[in-house]
């Protein structure tokens, strides 16, 4: 196992040309929210912006779209449809011709859409037939468990999980003597970079294992999942040079984790741990 360090992860951020373009550095389609929980996709979409994506559209359903709009004016917003502030399964076609359409280099799924009614289903499709790489968190993930990950996975399209321990369980299905060989079962079951969160977060591609060497309790809040995943999309965004494939998934995973923690220890030395 190795670590995660400022030096390793150096060499992945360039500087940008003078005379680069808004659409060089990703537009990035997230998927989420629903009503009482939009404030996550709010966060994600804020932290891929804060990242360095050019241009983030958030597809929320139709109740949601001004609550996404209003608190955060710099990202589009897209009306997934849906009924009673969610998802409905007949709105993954909706969404899916945007994402075909609306020339997106990935996408987020998952901050904020909940497992009522009819969005298990909803997500299922998503993955299914969605054709942008992918950053799969929160309740997409949930969803997948509930339904089956071998019923979904591998995908035919590059993919991040990024998992809590509780999240990590239900995938898994099994119980692992560790956190490290559950993240592996993830990762052999659905051919993922997997992001296994908490203390030390765990980064699995391949045969490559690397642990987290910042971050800490003050990162214990709600939300602060959200965020990770938003700085994962929008610092994979920003390969678009280099194409989005499993290397340059895993390079993305790999800086968001470390600058997700080195964000939480620099508040926390301002604001105390409880307080960030």
């Amino acid at each position: 196992m190795r670590k995660i360090t400022r030096i390793l992860l150096s060499r992945f951020v360039t500087k940008r040309k003078k005379d680069a373009h808004k659409r060089d550095f990703g537009k990035i389609l997230v998927i989420g929210g629903s009503k009482g929980m939009t404030g996550a996709a709010v966060l994600a979409a804020r932290a891929a912006l804060k990242a360095g994506a050019g241009l983030v559209t958030v597809a929320c359903p139709s109740s949601e779209r001004k609550v996404v709009a209003v608190s955060l004016p710099e990202a589009m917003t897209f009306d997934g449809g849906g009924r009673a502030g969610f998802f409905s399964k007949s709105c993954a076609g909706r969404v899916l011709s945007f994402a075909e359409e609306g020339g997106f280099d990935l996408s987020l799924i998952g901050p904020g859409l909940s497992l009522e009614n009819e969005v298990p289903d909803f997500v299922v499709r998503i993955l299914k037939e969605i054709r942008l790489p992918l950053v799969i968190d929160a309740d997409a993930l949930n969803a997948a468990a509930l339904k089956g990950i071998e019923k979904i996975f591998p995908l035919k399209v590059p993919a991040i999980l990024t998992p809590h321990p509780g999240e990590l369980k239900r995938l898994v299905k099994e119980r692992a003597a560790s956190r490290l060989k559950s993240a592996k079962a993830l990762k052999e079951k659905t051919r993922a970079v997997v992001v296994a969160k908490g203390l030390k977060t765990l980064v699995l591609c391949g045969d490559e294992v690397f642990e987290n060497t910042s971050g800490g309790p003050s990162l214990a809040k709600g939300g602060s999942g959200d965020v990770l995943a938003g700085l994962i999309s929008g610092l994979w965004g920003q390969f678009k040079d280099r194409g989005f494939d499993a290397k340059t998934a895993f390079m993305s995973a790999l800086t968001g984790v470390y600058l997700h923690g080195l964000c939480g220890d620099l508040a926390a030395k301002k604001l105390t741990e409880r307080c960030v």
